[in-house]
């Protein structure tokens, strides 16, 4: 009786997974877009500091942001940043909101809050990140950089920093 059972669940797994449509996307790398509260020093933070580069950013007018469900009724302006090439790279979209200014969060640690919590960015040279980072005043938290044990990622290096809005962004790679 219980192997019948079994084979009955095995059959109807089996049957609901063929079922299910697949699931195609066109591009798998996800934008990200995070609401600063100064859009100038947020740019200067991920392309002089981290590296990024900009590329042409764009004005969301406040009738499509509010039919979107993004704003009250609000515009928004968006700058466009990219790090890699391709239309693979990665884009983290910083926005301002025209007369507004937005709640700051309890940054403090991952868990302080739900949410998106932090950035990785995987660099091939730390200690020339920090030293971008160092010329816009950032300095690394608590004990970073800290090496990563052998048996998780031989020769990498974890480093923590704040971005100008106190969200953390965790950088990995080498020290050379």
């Amino acid at each position: 009786m219980r192997s019948l059972a079994f084979v009955i669940l095995v059959a109807s797994l089996h049957a609901t997974l063929m079922a299910a449509e697949p699931v195609a996307f066109p591009r798998t790398t996800i934008d990200l877009g995070t609401v600063v509260s100064d859009l100038e020093k947020s740019v200067r933070f991920y392309t002089e500091g981290i590296g990024f580069r900009e590329l042409k950013g764009f004005d969301v007018q406040a009738d499509v942001a509010s039919a979107a469900g993004l704003t009250d009724g609000k515009p928004l302006s968006v700058r466009v940043l990219v790090l890699g090439e391709g239309d693979s790279a990665t884009k983290l979209k910083l926005m301002s909101i025209a007369g507004t200014v937005p709640r700051t969060g309890d940054n403090d640690f991952i868990h302080s809050h739900t949410g998106f919590r932090y950035l990785t960015i995987m660099v091939d040279d730390t200690d020339a990140a920090l030293g971008r980072l160092a010329k816009l005043g950032i300095k690394p938290l608590a004990k970073s950089p800290v090496a990563l044990p052998e048996s998780l990622a031989p020769g990498l290096h974890l480093t923590c920093v704040r971005d100008p809005d106190g969200n953390i962004v965790e950088l990995l790679g080498p020290r050379k």
